[in-house]
C-alpha cells in the first residue's frame, strides 16, 4: 500500500489490491489513522464520483479509503444483483486491508450495502455511517420514481439529470451542485474506469429486489447494535427523507439528521458540515 497521508483525495493514486476471492479491488486511501473509515459508493459510482472535498475533510482526522466494488470501475469481476453479494465482496475487500475493525460510511446504494455488512459480519464495524439511507423491505422502495431513473439509469451519464436528482433547484444547491460536479471531472490522469451498463442493470436489479416491501426483512435492522449516524436530504427525491426516520426508529443506537434545501448529493453539498457531523460522531465515545 502507498502511503497518501497529506494528499488530497483528487491527487491520490490509485491502487490495487488482491483479496482472497480472487479479486482486484481498485481503491484510494488518505489519511491516517488506526480505524479507517471505509466509503461504501452510490448507484453506478466509481472512485471518481466522490468529492475531494468531503474525503479530504473527513481525512483531516482518519485513515479514509474508498474502493471499487466487485465489477465496478477498475475492479476486476462481474457486478452481483443483489446486497447481500455486494456486501460479501465489501467484506471480502475489507479483509484484505488486514485491519481487525473499521467504520463504514455507506452513501445511496452503498448505505444499503453497509447495513448487510454490519449485519453480516457485525464483530468488525465499530460505527456506521449511513447516507441517503432506507432499509430492506421498506415501502415505496420497489424501484425509483420513473424520472428518477430516467435521469441517472441511461447508459451514457447525463450531468443535468446527475444535478436534478442530486441537487435542488435553488441557486446555492445548483451552484454547489456545479463545484461538486467540476471536483468529480476534474482529475485528468490516472482517472479510475467508468461504470459499464451491465453494473447499472444488475445494481438497479439489486435495489429493486431490496425494495419488495416486506415487513420481517424491516425488522432485521434491529439486529444492528452498533452506534449508526443517519443522514440526508430534506428534497431527496430518490430516496425520501422519511426512509432515515424509519431507519432510526428500527435500529437501537441510531441518532438522524436530515440537511435543508438538499436532495440526494447532500453530503457533497453540506461536505463541511456534514464532515464534521461525521468526525464528531465516530469521535464519540459516550452513548448516542
Amino acid at each position: 500500500m502507498t502511503a497518501t497521508t497529506g494528499l488530497s483525495y483528487g491527487a491520490a493514486p490509485n491502487q490495487v489490491i488482491r483479496a482472497d476471492n480472487g479479486i482486484d479491488y481498485a481503491y484510494r486511501e488518505i489519511g491516517a489513522g488506526t480505524v479507517p473509515l471505509v466509503l461504501l459508493q452510490h448507484f453506478r459510482g466509481n472512485l471518481e464520483n466522490w468529492d475531494p472535498r468531503l474525503v479530504d475533510a473527513l481525512a483531516s482526522q482518519r485513515r479514509v479509503v474508498a474502493f471499487d466494488n466487485v465489477g465496478v470501475g477498475a475492479t476486476t469481476g462481474t457486478t452481483p444483483n443483489t446486497i447481500e453479494q455486494m456486501a460479501r465482496d465489501a467484506l471480502a475487500f475489507i479483509a484484505a486491508l488486514d485491519t481487525p475493525r473499521v467504520d463504514v460510511l455507506g452513501f445511496s446504494i452503498g448505505s444499503f450495502v453497509a447495513q448487510e455488512v454490519a449485519l453480516i459480519r457485525p464483530e468488525i464495524v465499530d460505527r456506521l455511517v449511513l447516507a441517503s439511507a432506507a432499509p430492506r423491505g421498506g415501502a415505496g422502495m420497489h424501484g425509483w420514481a420513473p424520472e428518477v431513473i430516467t435521469a441517472v439509469g441511461q447508459p451514457q451519464p447525463d450531468p443535468k439529470g446527475y444535478l436534478d436528482v442530486f441537487f435542488t433547484s435553488s441557486p446555492a444547491s445548483r451552484q454547489a451542485g456545479q463545484e461538486t460536479l467540476g471536483h468529480i471531472y476534474g482529475r485528468t490522469t490516472d482517472v479510475d474506469e467508468p461504470t459499464t451498463w451491465a453494473t447499472r442493470q444488475a445494481q438497479y436489479d439489486a435495489v429493486c429486489d431490496w425494495g419488495i416491501p416486506n415487513h420481517a426483512a424491516l425488522q432485521r435492522v434491529s439486529a444492528i447494535s452498533h452506534p449508526v449516524f443517519i443522514a440526508g436530504g430534506d428534497s431527496d427525491p430518490m430516496i425520501r427523507p422519511h426512509f432515515s426516520y424509519l431507519l432510526a426508529g428500527l435500529i437501537p443506537q441510531a441518532r438522524v439528521k436530515i440537511y435543508p434545501d438538499a436532495a440526494h448529493g447532500f453530503l457533497f453539498q453540506h461536505a463541511s458540515e456534514f464532515a464534521g457531523d461525521v468526525t464528531d460522531f465516530l469521535d464519540d465515545n459516550g452513548s448516542t
